[in-house]
């Protein structure tokens, strides 16, 4: 385990990717996950914030999730319990218009198999954001349509839209969203971090 998470925080795959965009920066890795995790936060990518502190969701992004989730910070970051895996595991950059670029595939396909090997003890999956939607769930639809279908992903998973503040018009237009799905995340997550696993 000790041998994966060096690899990966040491990997440079994408260096020179990285290097042409507008952002012009080095890898930095973001791994946060130990082998005894009972729940799954699967995301995009990190941002410039999280590039910078090296901590995952360590921005107004992952304020809003934990929000979501109903846990705190302390809580969101016990990697005994809670195991963050991202699409790809570096902030991919900005575009020449400051937008953030897509999670380089080479990252999933070189890491995510070997992740996803030692996480054997997994009740419970957040799926974030339509890359991962994708990756995880398969298939193509929108990611209105996915969050709007949660129920037929659970108690086993749960799709959500990205917690990005872009995102807050989105929110405004679909408020079954915090009226009906917020709650049973909440208390699924509940159940997952009070060691009950109610998955048939």
């Amino acid at each position: 385990m000790d041998d994966l998470l060096h690899q990966i925080t040491t990997c440079r795959l994408c260096a020179d990717r990285f290097r042409v965009t507008a952002s012009r920066h080095v890898p930095r890795p973001v791994a946060w996950f130990r082998p005894t995790a009972r729940l799954l936060i699967a995301g995009q990518a990190p941002g410039l914030r999280v590039h910078e502190s090296g901590k995952p969701f360590d921005d107004r992004s992952g304020d809003r999730l934990r929000d979501w989730l109903g846990i705190d910070r302390a809580t969101f970051y016990d990697r005994d319990v809670i195991a963050i895996v991202p699409m790809a595991f570096c902030f991919p950059g900005y575009d020449a218009k400051g937008a953030d670029l897509p999670p380089p595939t080479i990252c999933g396909e070189t890491w995510h198999d070997r992740v996803f090997k030692t996480l054997t003890d997994l009740q419970f999956q957040v799926i974030v954001g339509g890359y991962a939607h994708r990756y995880h769930l398969g298939g193509t639809q929108p990611v209105t349509d996915r969050v709007f279908a949660w129920r037929d992903q659970m108690p086993e998973k749960m799709p959500l839209p990205h917690p990005s503040w872009r995102n807050t018009a989105w929110l405004k237009r679909n408020p079954w969203f915090e009226t009906d799905a917020l709650p049973a995340l909440q208390t699924r997550v509940k159940e997952v971090l009070n060691g009950r696993d109610d998955t048939p």
